[in-house]
């Protein structure tokens, strides 16, 4: 019989090396949201879909390296194209929250933070599950 509490170490050790990862991708999306709306000039939704790609090419690559190293053997171009396709979802449910609140709060207006914030929590276990199950798992090409 196997013991329950070993068996999801792995699980739980992924899902804490996720979560470290999206902070990370968190202050990148961040910073570039205010570099590019506050530095640019961009309107707070461009900036919004330039950070997102930027934090989500961030983050497949630190999860390729610190979360699922079994993963590097897998080919770096097809495994980021399944990451930023899978990862629609996650966007649609981020994206969508953000895009609602600076429409609708004039705090998250205000401090875009506020926004990007409630956008990463709505699409992290959309994200976390879609990177295990479908593009860092084993057997993948």
């Amino acid at each position: 019989m196997t013991d329950a509490p070993a068996a999801r170490l792995p699980l739980a050790t992924q899902m804490l090396r996720f979560g470290l990862v999206g902070t990370l991708g968190f202050a990148v999306d961040t910073a570039v949201v205010y570099a590019a709306h506050f530095g640019l000039g961009l309107d707070l939704y461009s900036a919004g879909a330039l950070a997102y790609l930027t934090a989500a090419s961030t983050n497949w690559l630190l999860n390729r390296r610190f979360t699922f190293p079994e993963a590097r053997r897998q080919h770096a171009g097809a495994q980021w194209l399944r990451f930023v396709v899978t990862q629609l979802a996650g966007f649609a449910l981020n994206r969508g929250t953000y895009a609602a609140l600076i429409a609708t709060v004039a705090a998250a207006r205000a401090e875009p933070v506020i926004a990007v914030a409630a956008g990463s929590l709505a699409g992290m276990a959309v994200n976390f599950l879609a990177a295990r199950f479908l593009v860092f798992r084993e057997g993948a090409r």
